[in-house]
C-alpha cells in the first residue's frame, strides 16, 4: 500500500472526499510543535528587500502590494535556518494576483531570490506582455508545477509545505498537488541552477503593482534532520526524466487529459503516478449507450465523487448518440468533453467500433478512408466537443497502411475542420497517433493540441513518451496547447 504524507491511500482518499479544513485556526495553531513566525502585528523578525513599502500589515495580515520585493524571515526561530520542517501560511489572493513563498532561501538585496524552491501562489494571472503563466497555486515552481487552477480568489485558503530529506510536499487545505522527491543531480539550468534542497529561510513575493495577496497565520514545525526512512525512492534520472524537467522550468503545459480509471486503475493511483512523473491529469468518464454512465443522473454522480480533486474532469463521448443521452446543463458541468470517431455507422448501415477486429469490413480501402474521412467530419462539424481524440485510428487490417492511406488530402480536411470549429487535436501516448506529418500540418493549420493516454488501466499510464517526441520533432511550444477552463 502506497502512502502519503505517513497517511495511507485509502485514508488519503477519504480525507480528500472529505472537503478542504483549514488548518491555520485557533486550534491548530496550539498544536504541539508548532511555532509562530509572525506577530499579526508588525513585521518584527522580517526583513524586506528592493521595495520595503511593498509589505505592510493590515487587520493581522501581511499585505503583498506593489513594486517587486521579497521578504525574508530574519527572526529567532532555528537562527532563520531551516532544513528538515512543517510550514503553513494561511493565503489570500485578489484576483489577477502573482506571488510565492520561498524555503530554503538567502537575503537578496535585488530580483527574484536564486537559492532554494519557490511554491507558486497564482489562482488567475495570467502573465505580462507576451508571456503567458500556466504555473498555478501549489506549483513547486519550474520543477513541479501545478497546471489546474484549484484555489479561489478572495477566499482564505491554507498552503502546507512539508520538508522531510529529499522529499518535498505541498497541500492547499489538505490536499496534496505536489510530492516531489530531488533525485542526485537534478537537471537544473540557467536562472534555476540554484533550485536545491539545502538550508535556509523563508520570504514571501511581492511579485508586481498589480498583484494584492495576504498572508497570514504562518508558522512553522521543525522536524528532525535527515531523510525519513518511510520515504520513497528517488527517480532515476533518465532522458524522459531530463524532457520533463526542461518542460516545467519552459513553462509547458503537461497534462495527460485522457485519463480513465478503469482496468483496476483507482483515483489514489492516478494521484501518485501524477505526483511521481510530474504529469497533470484530467480523468475522464465514459459516457454512451451501453456504458455505466448514459444520463444525467450518472454523470452527476460521477461528478459528485470527484468533487475537490487536484484533476481536471472530462466528459467523453461514446458512439454518435451521446450528446442527446444528456442535457446542454449537465454537459457544461465538466472542464471539457471529447470524442473519437471509432465508434459509426458504417455505408451498409451496420454499427462498426474500430478497435474490435470483428466488426470491421473493409472491401477497398479507399473507398473505406473516403467514408471514414467523412465520419470524423461529422463529428467536427456537428458534436459539441473541445478536443478530439484518438485521431488518425486506423483499424488493425490497414494500420500498417497508415502513411498511404492519410493522404496529404484527408489530413487537410480533418485539419481544416478542426480550425473551422476550434476543436482541439489529441496527441495519443498509447497509440502513438497521429503522425509527425499530420501534427506539422496541424501546428501550420493553426490548431491547439492536447496530450492523452487513452489508458486500460494503470499500466497503460506512461509518461507521454510519444507525446515528448513530438514535442522535439514537430517544434511544439506551450503556445500550441490547449488548456481546459476549470469549472
Amino acid at each position: 500500500m502506497m502512502t502519503y504524507w505517513g497517511i495511507s491511500t485509502s485514508s488519503l482518499v477519504r480525507v480528500l472526499l472529505a472537503g478542504c479544513v483549514f488548518a491555520g485556526s485557533a486550534g491548530a495553531a496550539e498544536e504541539a510543535g508548532w511555532i509562530a513566525l509572525f506577530n499579526g502585528q508588525n513585521l518584527e523578525g522580517w526583513q524586506a528587500a528592493e521595495n520595503p513599502g511593498s509589505f505592510q500589515v493590515v487587520d493581522g495580515a501581511i499585505l503583498c502590494n506593489g513594486p517587486r520585493a521579497h521578504l525574508f524571515y530574519a527572526g529567532e526561530v532555528q537562527n532563520a535556518q531551516f532544513e528538515n520542517f512543517e510550514f503553513q501560511a494561511g493565503v489570500m489572493t485578489r484576483p489577477g494576483a502573482n506571488s510565492g513563498i520561498y524555503f530554503h532561501t538567502r537575503f537578496q538585496e535585488r530580483d527574484f531570490p536564486a537559492q532554494g524552491y519557490e511554491v507558486q501562489i497564482n489562482n488567475t494571472a495570467t502573465g505580462e506582455g507576451g508571456y503567458v503563466e500556466y504555473k498555478r497555486t501549489g506549483s513547486l515552481y519550474a520543477v513541479r508545477n501545478v497546471y489546474i487552477p484549484l484555489m479561489p480568489d478572495n477566499e482564505w485558503f491554507t498552503v502546507h509545505i512539508t520538508v522531510a530529506g529529499k522529499r518535498v510536499m505541498i497541500r492547499l487545505n489538505d490536499m496534496p498537488v505536489v510530492d516531489y522527491i530531488e533525485p542526485e543531480n537534478p537537471p537544473r539550468e540557467g536562472e534555476y541552477a540554484g533550485r536545491l534542497l539545502s538550508r535556509g529561510t523563508f520570504a514571501l513575493q511581492c511579485h508586481d503593482p498589480g498583484s494584492q495577496v495576504y498572508f497570514k497565520n504562518i508558522r512553522v514545525k521543525p522536524l528532525p534532520p535527515g531523510t525519513p526512512k518511510d520515504a520513497p525512492a528517488a527517480p532515476a534520472v533518465d532522458d524522459t526524466y531530463r524532457r520533463v524537467a526542461r518542460l516545467h522550468a519552459a513553462n509547458f503545459p503537461l497534462l495527460d487529459l485522457h485519463v480513465h480509471l478503469k482496468g483496476g486503475l483507482s483515483l489514489e493511483q492516478a494521484l501518485a503516478i501524477s505526483m511521481r512523473d510530474g504529469i497533470n491529469h484530467g480523468v475522464a468518464v465514459n459516457c454512451g449507450i451501453g456504458f455505466p454512465i448514459h444520463d444525467d443522473e450518472g454523470v452527476n454522480e460521477f461528478i459528485g465523487s470527484m468533487q475537490g480533486q487536484p484533476v481536471y474532469l472530462g466528459l467523453q463521448g461514446e458512439g454518435r448518440e451521446w450528446a442527446g443521452l444528456i442535457s446542454p446543463e449537465t454537459r457544461a458541468k465538466f472542464d471539457y468533453v471529447f470524442t473519437d470517431a471509432m465508434t459509426f455507422t458504417d455505408g451498409r448501415g451496420k454499427r462498426v467500433r474500430l478497435w474490435i477486429p470483428e466488426e470491421v469490413q473493409i472491401d477497398d480501402k479507399q473507398k473505406f478512408m473516403d467514408m471514414y474521412v467523412d465520419r470524423i467530419l461529422y463529428v467536427l462539424n456537428n458534436e459539441p466537443i473541445d478536443i478530439y481524440v484518438n485521431p488518425t485510428f486506423l483499424p488493425d487490417a490497414i494500420a500498417a497502411e497508415y502513411d498511404s492511406l492519410w493522404t496529404p488530402e484527408r489530413m487537410q480536411a480533418v485539419i481544416g475542420a478542426a480550425v473551422n470549429n476550434h476543436v482541439a487535436i489529441e496527441i495519443n501516448a498509447r497509440y502513438r497517433l497521429p503522425s509527425p506529418a499530420f501534427i506539422k500540418l496541424a501546428k501550420q493549420a493553426g490548431v491547439k493540441f492536447t496530450f492523452g493516454t487513452n489508458n486500460g488501466g494503470a499500466a497503460d499510464l506512461g509518461r507521454l513518451e510519444y507525446c515528448l517526441d513530438m514535442i522535439r520533432e514537430c517544434g511544439l511550444t506551450e503556445k500550441d496547447m490547449f488548456l481546459p477552463k476549470k469549472k
